[in-house]
């Protein structure tokens, strides 16, 4: 009855949040059959927030604050972060649905589409099931059975619910991958968090093993439901990526091995190109869209942004997202709404860097414009 509602409240108001996405010709994205681009935002907590208290309900005003704005999606995380905020899905996971239920509720009701990114924290699922990180790469592993049950009840319970426009994996996998000094950057180890007590080097994520974890979600996906877009969730490939996974060296690439390693990256049945962009990635921006339209796979930045809110910050910020309008990159989301515990980049509608809604909220309006 619910999704009746919603695909009813569509066709009376031409909701975005109620409509279909899917990969159209060249790399571009099409809404309903028409090409459409569009700019939204990380808020990354509020499922999280609520999965610890029931009683959180701050979406609510989040949703309304987006929806008042003209944001039409969101990037969320859709799980937990630390297999601690898995305990209630383990114990009790009727209730754990009903609050996923519920924001996603909200977010139809204020107009706001979802990205669920299914498996934020790549270690958080191996600490679960009590593997180390190198059995993503593993299609019998348990890490990989955790995953395909996880995405079998919420891709099956979300289907045919049109406010989630696309699924995603995690958060910036590959960024782990083929580190020359992984040793110093294995995952923490917070046993209270529901973490391993040690690391080792079978810790430590090759390329090919993320690539693995990929393909293994995205076939997981794809059973479920054939016809959404699925994202990585990862960001620009490090400037010096095939040099780590060829030659363990942090040598800069070519723009013909970034544009390799980028198509590695996004292996079928991936159906889209994830990319983060921070700094001067873009930089990048046409070489992605190069490979964006040979493998006819649609860019979404996930991430975009500027630490801090100097002038030049404020610059830079601004010119990402020119670039990203500019080079005609389909998909984007601005890092992040109403999320404290990043002060350099939170936004909110009242603090000092709320003029990047406005900001967005006019992209949009020029893109809409465009169509």
């Amino acid at each position: 009855m619910f999704t009746r509602l919603i695909f009813s409240f569509f066709l009376m108001t031409g909701s975005l949040a109620h409509a279909q996405l899917t990969a159209g010709p060249d790399g571009s994205l099409l809404l309903q059959g028409k090409p459409y681009r569009g700019i939204g935002i990380n808020y990354f907590d509020f499922f999280l927030r609520t999965l610890s208290n029931k009683e959180d309900t701050s979406y609510e005003k989040g949703f309304a604050t987006l929806q008042a704005k003209g944001i039409p999606f969101v990037r969320f995380c859709a799980t937990g972060y630390w297999p601690k905020d898995l305990e209630l899905y383990r114990q009790d996971r009727p209730e754990y649905f009903r609050r996923l239920d519920a924001v996603v509720k909200s977010a139809a009701q204020h107009n706001i589409g979802l990205v669920p990114s299914l498996f934020w924290f790549f270690a958080c699922v191996p600490d679960i099931v009590g593997e180390p990180m190198d059995q993503w790469a593993n299609p019998k592993s348990k890490t990989i059975a955790w995953m395909q049950e996880y995405v079998r009840e919420v891709v099956t319970r979300y289907r045919d619910n049109p406010t989630v426009w696309a699924w995603e994996l995690g958060n910036e996998f590959s960024l782990q991958a083929q580190l020359p000094n992984a040793k110093e950057h294995r995952p923490d180890v917070h046993p209270a968090l529901g973490t391993a007590t040690s690391r080792s080097d079978r810790d430590d994520l090759s390329y090919a093993m993320v690539r693995t974890a990929f393909v293994e979600f995205g076939k997981a996906v794809k059973q479920h439901d054939p016809k959404r877009l699925i994202f990585t969730g990862d960001s620009f490939p490090r400037l010096s990526a095939w040099h780590q996974e060829q030659e363990n060296s942090w040598t800069n690439d070519t723009t013909e091995q970034f544009q390799e390693m980028l198509r590695l990256s996004n292996p079928d049945p991936i159906s889209g190109i994830g990319l983060h962009a921070y700094e001067d990635d873009d930089q990048r921006f046409a070489a992605a869209m190069t490979v964006s339209r040979k493998m006819g796979k649609p860019i979404f930045i996930g991430e975009f942004g500027a630490q801090g809110e100097t002038p030049e910050q404020a610059a830079k910020c601004r010119r990402l997202l020119k670039g990203i309008v500019d080079h005609g990159i389909p998909l984007a989301t601005l890092w992040v709404f109403d999320y404290p515990n990043q002060p350099d980049f939170n936004v909110t509608a009242e603090n000092a860097r709320a003029w990047q809604l406005d900001l967005i909220a006019e992209a949009n309006k020029q893109l809409s414009a465009a169509r």
